[in-house]
């Protein structure tokens, strides 16, 4: 019988990203615990389909005469595309409004609707601090955590109902530089260190 390959080993099992996660906004990394941002109201619903995170860098390579293609230290990150999607079953007013991009409600007009309204601009207060996911890793208690920075909805709202159904709303949320921090690509990765 012939060699069995294959990438499985004894540390296989303890490094396992698990499940769906949760999605949070203004996430305190050094403050909240889980428990902690659900109870604060940070949570950004229940999702279903769970998310996705994406940071692709730009490459641009360096052309030099007698090349005849790309050469090793010849390319260079020009921007960073920085994404995380959360497909929300749980649909809320908040969730609506940033939902929106740019949006503002009315809380005092109408004594039985809160009204959601969409601006024609981007404020400044329309960015959200970061958006995070929280997972279950494998092999440790410690959960993985990724924030993304400076965070807007780009993709707007779609919503589709359906008959013995519920409406799932897609988010994208992309990072954005700060001018705080011009030098470092709007995300971080925090990975628990092993047991």
């Amino acid at each position: 019988m012939g060699k069995n390959y294959s990438g499985y080993t004894t540390k296989t099992a303890d490094n396992l990203l698990l499940d769906a996660g949760a999605f949070f906004i203004n996430f305190d990394i050094d403050a909240d615990t889980f428990d902690s941002a659900v109870t604060a109201g940070k949570l950004v619903g229940a999702t279903r389909g769970g998310g996705q995170f994406s940071a692709i860098p730009e490459l641009r390579n360096i052309e030099v005469d007698g090349l005849k293609g790309k050469a090793k230290g010849l390319q260079t990150i020009d921007a960073w595309e920085v994404k995380m999607t959360a497909n929300v079953i749980e649909v809320t007013k908040e969730g609506l409004a940033q939902a929106l991009t740019s949006s503002e409600t009315d809380t005092t007009t109408n004594l039985e609707y809160d009204i959601i309204k969409a601006k024609s601009n981007i404020d400044i207060t329309d960015y959200i601090d970061n958006i995070t996911f929280v997972g279950k890793k494998s092999g440790t208690a410690e959960p993985v955590i990724i924030q993304i920075y400076n965070a807007l909805n780009t993709n707007g709202l779609t919503l589709q109902t359906q008959d013995k159904g519920e409406a799932v709303i897609s988010v994208e949320f992309e990072g954005h530089y700060g001018a705080e921090d011009l030098d470092n690509p709007p995300f971080a990765i925090f990975y628990p260190k092993a047991v």
